[in-house]
């Protein structure tokens, strides 16, 4: 499919010189927070709660998003997306906001360490230690922890699948379903072929390059080891039978088009239960970008649909 014409024009827009150092990522901190949307101009939902829980290196900042009616209600925990090393609560606000009014699940976003002043495991430790105080303390935020599931874009996306493996390995919490968006599943450096085709199709010209991909890994962990471990790379894990129903959204223009589909099918193989969703004309983080837009409102109708089932 082509690309839609309001992606086309952002791609336009996109600059197009590539970092030649994993370091000129982090330039992008500097201005991530000036092109969000207006605080005004974010759908409004019926409550939203700031407060820390504790962490295994102190307290994690959480945001919880509350629907309007009766609780108590799902919990549907996030965890955003930037390559590990970018982004926050507050530039996925406005993505958690609509989650939270097409979902009817109270929506807990977690701002996990970010890379690489906290590399691997720090992300995925906070990310787990949030779900589980979500779900041993579900009655304080009017949630159901008998409906408990866990969401993320990107490295979001990584983040959602790894919790799932470490509640699995440490005995729980109990996650229900598991909505992987566009994730990053496995582990490569800049001088690495990719087994995935899709990072020769889409290289460059799309927004997220396999250049910038390389970077981020290079920032989030010290050495190949931590890089294929099972909590950096789900889809190197040994068993991944037992793991929660999964929803796969992948991207038809995106360099982790391939590996977020991989992932899925060692799923599929090890004998859990995958809906896969392939989004056509678009490119990588166009649910944060273009809420608005068709192919986001027809997504966020798509996990409303698959959390209800």
């Amino acid at each position: 499919m082509s690309l839609r014409p309001h992606i086309e024009e952002a791609i336009r827009n996109m600059p197009t010189a590539q970092p030649e150092k994993p370091e000129e990522m982090l330039l992008s901190r500097k201005v991530e927070h000036d092109v969000l949307t207006p605080v005004e101009e974010r759908p409004a939902v019926h409550k939203m709660e700031d407060f820390t829980v504790p962490g295994p290196a102190g307290d994690i900042p959480i945001r919880v998003y509350s629907p309007e009616g009766e609780g108590p209600f799902p919990i549907l925990m996030f965890f955003h997306g930037g390559g590990f090393v970018l982004q926050s609560i507050e530039t996925h606000d406005e993505l958690c906001r609509y989650l939270t009014l097409n979902t009817g699940c109270k929506v807990v976003s977690v701002q996990y360490r970010l890379a690489p002043e906290n590399p691997f495991p720090a992300a995925p430790e906070d990310c787990y230690a949030a779900t589980k105080w979500a779900a041993e303390n579900a009655d304080k935020i009017d949630g159901d922890v008998s409906n408990l599931f866990v969401t993320g874009d990107s490295s979001g996306g990584n983040l959602a699948a790894v919790v799932c493996l470490m509640a699995k390995d440490r005995g729980g919490p109990k996650i229900a379903k598991q909505v992987l968006i566009y994730p990053i599943t496995d582990y490569h450096t800049k001088d690495e072929t990719s087994r995935y085709p899709s990072y020769e199709e889409n290289a460059l010209g799309y927004g997220l390059s396999n250049i910038k991909m390389s970077h981020y890994w290079a920032l989030y962990v010290k050495d190949r080891k931590d890089g294929e471990h099972p909590y950096a790379s789900p889809i190197r894990a040994e068993d991944l039978s037992g793991l929660p129903p999964a929803l796969v959204i992948s991207i038809e223009k995106d360099v982790l088009r391939d590996e977020g589909e991989a992932y899925g099918k060692r799923l599929e193989e090890a004998g859990v239960p995958v809906t896969f969703e392939r989004v056509q004309g678009t490119i990588h983080g166009f649910l944060k970008a273009f809420p608005k837009a068709e192919e986001s409102v027809e997504t966020f109708e798509l996990i409303n649909a698959y959390l209800k089932e």
